[in-house]
């Protein structure tokens, strides 16, 4: 991925890696919109943040994300790159029939989301120089991590199908990259900002920013903190890596 001169659109990014990852690029020379779904905290972005672009967008809705599409490649005809960070974590008790409504919601969120703007975004794309499409799935894409088996299941989803969608466009120029974080000090779930066995937001935005810049043609960062999950099958360690993991 080419790491200046962008204009990149980042779903999901008014906190955490959304806009960790948003700053970090405007810092080195990108044209930077965020899109989420309340307006006023995005106003309060824009003033805060001089030159990033901000775009309403809820990702649960296809309207939503057409009118996203809409307004972005109308407001910044050079946009050649998007990342799709929008997510949600949440427990659940797989005992308790409750538990469907939440994880309704998150295959809502984590997968048809992801997957609806990238299917409204890549034609668009596929007429750019230097285009590339950006995933994010989890080091519990490879190791379940036991409170959040639908989270789990929707970042294996994301990685099998930015596998497929890398095959797919193999031809078409758009670089396709797998954004594979650790556990982050962020707000994604109660307790995981302070929390001793999540990696620091600087550090983990440092660490792929830097991944990036070296390795322009890298397809999956693996930062050195994820590295133990995302190799546990590989490596023949996946179900002590499953206790380590459930340790905490």
């Amino acid at each position: 991925m080419k790491t200046t001169a962008n204009t990149i659109f980042v779903t999901g990014g008014t906190s955490g890696l959304g806009l960790g990852l948003a700053l970090r690029w405007q810092a080195l020379g990108n044209q930077v919109i965020i899109g989420g779904r309340r307006k006023e905290l995005l106003d309060r972005i824009a003033a805060e943040r001089p030159g990033i672009g901000t775009v309403v967008i809820d990702v649960d809705d296809p309207a939503s994300i057409q009118a996203a599409y809409d307004e972005v490649t109308t407001r910044y005809p050079d946009l050649n790159a998007i990342v799709t960070m929008s997510g949600i974590m949440r427990p659940e008790n797989l005992l308790d029939p409750a538990h469907l409504e939440t994880t309704e919601a998150i295959v809502t969120t984590n997968l048809l989301g992801t997957i609806r703007t990238v299917a409204v975004f890549t034609p668009w794309l596929v007429t750019k120089q230097d285009a590339a499409i950006l995933t994010v799935s989890s080091g519990l894409a490879f190791v379940p991590l036991i409170h959040t088996p639908t989270y789990n299941a929707t970042k294996a989803a994301i990685h099998s199908y930015t596998q497929s969608l890398r095959l797919q466009l193999a031809d078409t120029g758009i670089q396709v990259i797998e954004l594979i974080p650790p556990s982050v000090q962020t707000d994604l779930m109660p307790g995981q900002r302070t929390a001793e066995h999540a990696q620091p937001l600087d550090e983990y935005l440092t660490d792929t920013i830097d991944i990036l810049l070296t390795q322009p043609d890298v397809t999956e960062v693996v930062i050195d903190r994820v590295k133990f999950l995302r190799n546990a099958e590989p490596e023949g360690r996946l179900p002590e890596t499953i206790t380590a993991l459930n340790s905490h």
